[in-house]
């Protein structure tokens, strides 16, 4: 009797607050445009790389170079030249001299060469790289123009992983160099670490095999933002053990002019280290979260006020799904103003420490500033309240996501979203915000967000891409990188094996049909008065049509194309993002 009641229960909440149906795309790219997209599949001539494939790490644009980090090369693509196809313009070779030590330590032959981790532009002359070198982790200077190396070798560990498999960060913030990684050739001393700062500035870290601090963390990505550097990882969550092993997502952040403790407390030691849990959830009288972090953002300003946006998935163990949350930077920055967590027994349950058990100046703060604005340094910050945010670097709240909902949530696919990249000056008006979400299977979808909650249209999918394509990639179809080229309309997508080049848009391919133009919703497709659908161009601003919103009937000529039907629109409600 009483699991009837809790199933009638259930039912009754499930029919009272509908759970948001995956959006559909307007139109998909298949396998017949992926073969005709370049690709990059490293030194195809190299004996490694036939064997092993080009085990893609990172890449980052800087100016008109895409630089690609892969295993023991870093390859210099022009982005001007790679319309067509992509060839390096440079390249760097990075072999690891190790090989023989790296083996007799029991490592397999495959894992003992020069994974290529960091790579992170220094200034605006020097680009700064750091590799596995066969679980000897190394760091190099190299010029920008000709990848050549400046100075010395450095040695590696806390600012780079021991093994290509390991996550990690790395961003130069105010010369010094923040890194997010595994700091030991186990793997179990995880760290958030700041050096390279030259002399006078001391090399801080997070405190040693806490788990309060950090407990098998994943990290994703680092910015610098204001007067602090925050990192936003996943990690087993600390506070909640009840049930095993749950993850969590995080963000954290350290005050880029602390100076660490006194030599009683936190000596070398961050004092402003906070984390705070990120809630990308589907709310309703119980909530649904998607707890796991994949990929996040940089900074971009969504209502006029900066925020980030991140890809979540559901824990392992869960129903997969996956969605796509934002977070105002305010919003962050005011939940590591509120209340800390605490846990004052092993057994017990964590609760908020009441205010008038929290020091002053307030743990967290940054020296010369606010309550702490009568310190020159964190060095003279008291013992009792280096002590206390020793114990207690976990915020109580956690961050809302703009809405208090999901931009949109895939739940009934077979696959996980895996990385995000964002264009938020889409379109002829440059007044648009597209997201390009990587999956799991080699996917790519093109989303047309809307974050206003005024505004009556909703997050729409435009478009699911196919860009995986066996002739030119081998094995994993998870996309691990996606880096945008919009002065050239392109989309570089990342697998292990390859990099892709995508158009951003196909907007040719509706031909003279105005209707299927119009109703892509692609901010990057034009109808123009000469009779045919095409590609934005940058500065182009007249002679055309649009119909990004949706607010133009439907068009009674479709031009005998395969289009959705009114029923399965996107915009409709049925298939909106939320409702």
């Amino acid at each position: 009797m009483e699991l009837l009641i809790i199933a009638s229960i259930l039912s009754v909440t499930t029919l009272a607050i509908p759970f948001p149906k995956d959006l559909q795309p307007i139109s998909t790219a298949g396998p017949e445009d992926s073969c005709l997209f370049p690709s990059f599949q490293g030194l195809v001539s190299d004996n490694d790389t036939q064997h092993l494939g080009l085990d893609f790490q990172h890449m980052i644009r800087i100016n008109r170079m895409l630089y690609i980090a892969a295993r023991d090369h870093v390859f210099a693509v022009n982005l001007s030249a790679s319309v067509n196809q992509i060839v390096p313009q440079q390249r760097l070779t990075w072999k690891s001299k190790d090989v023989a030590k790296c083996t007799v330590r029991g490592k397999n032959t495959d894992e003992c060469y020069n994974y290529i981790k960091v790579l992170v532009p220094r200034n605006d002359e020097t680009l700064f790289a750091c590799g596995t070198n066969a679980f000897n982790p190394t760091c190099r200077n190299y010029r920008l123009s000709s990848l050549e190396q400046v100075g010395a070798e450095l040695v590696g560990q806390a600012r780079c992983p021991f093994e290509s498999r390991q996550a990690n960060v790395g961003i130069f913030a105010s010369g010094h160099f923040y890194s997010a990684t595994m700091s030991d050739f186990q793997a179990s001393d995880a760290v958030i670490y700041r050096s390279l700062g030259g002399e006078g500035s001391p090399v801080l870290r997070s405190v040693k095999y806490d788990s309060k601090w950090l407990r098998e963390p994943r990290f994703l990505h680092a910015i610098e933002y204001s007067s602090y550097v925050y990192f936003f990882f996943s990690e087993i969550a600390v506070e909640y053990t009840t049930l095993g092993k749950v993850v969590y997502s995080r963000v954290a952040r350290v005050c880029k002019n602390d100076s660490g403790g006194s030599a009683r407390v936190l000596e070398r030691y961050w004092t402003s280290f906070l984390k705070a849990r990120l809630n990308c959830s589907v709310p309703g009288d119980s909530f649904f979260y998607f707890d796991v972090l994949q990929s996040v953002s940089s900074i971009i300003q969504i209502n006029q006020r900066p925020a980030v946006v991140g890809v979540f998935t559901t824990q392992m163990n869960s129903i997969p799904g996956s969605a796509v949350c934002g977070f105002y930077m305010d919003e962050i920055e005011r939940v590591f103003q509120g209340r800390f967590k605490e846990q004052k027994g092993t057994d017990s349950a964590w609760s908020s420490v009441p205010e008038e058990q929290v020091p002053t100046p307030r743990p967290g703060s940054c020296a010369g500033d606010g309550s702490a604005s009568a310190f020159s340094s964190s060095a003279q910050f008291p013992d009792s309240m280096l002590s206390f945010i020793k114990a207690h670097p976990l915020m109580d709240e956690s961050v809302s996501s703009i809405n208090d909902q999901p931009f949109l949530t895939q739940t009934t696919s077979s696959y996980k979203l895996t990385q995000i990249v964002v264009d938020t000056v889409a379109g002829p008006y440059n007044n648009r915000t597209v997201i390009f979400l990587g999956s799991e299977d080699g996917h790519v979808l093109k989303v047309l967000m809307s974050s206003d909650p005024n505004l009556s249209y909703s997050t729409t999918m435009l478009e699911d891409i196919h860009v995986y394509n066996p002739s030119s990639c081998t094995g994993d179809r998870r996309v691990l990188g996606l880096e945008l080229d919009k002065e050239h309309h392109a989309l570089f997508v990342a697998f292990s094996s390859c990099i892709i080049r995508v158009p951003l848009s196909r907007c040719a391919k509706h031909g003279n049909c105005k209707s299927r133009c119009l109703y892509s919703r692609d901010p990057y497709c034009i109808w123009l008065r000469t009779g045919s659908c095409a590609d934005i161009s940058p500065g182009f601003k007249a002679g055309f049509e649009q119909d990004i919103d949706g607010e133009q009937p439907q068009l009674s000529d479709i031009c005998n194309v395969d289009v959705i039907s009114e029923e399965e629109r996107p915009n409709s409600e049925i298939d909106s993002a939320f409702g």
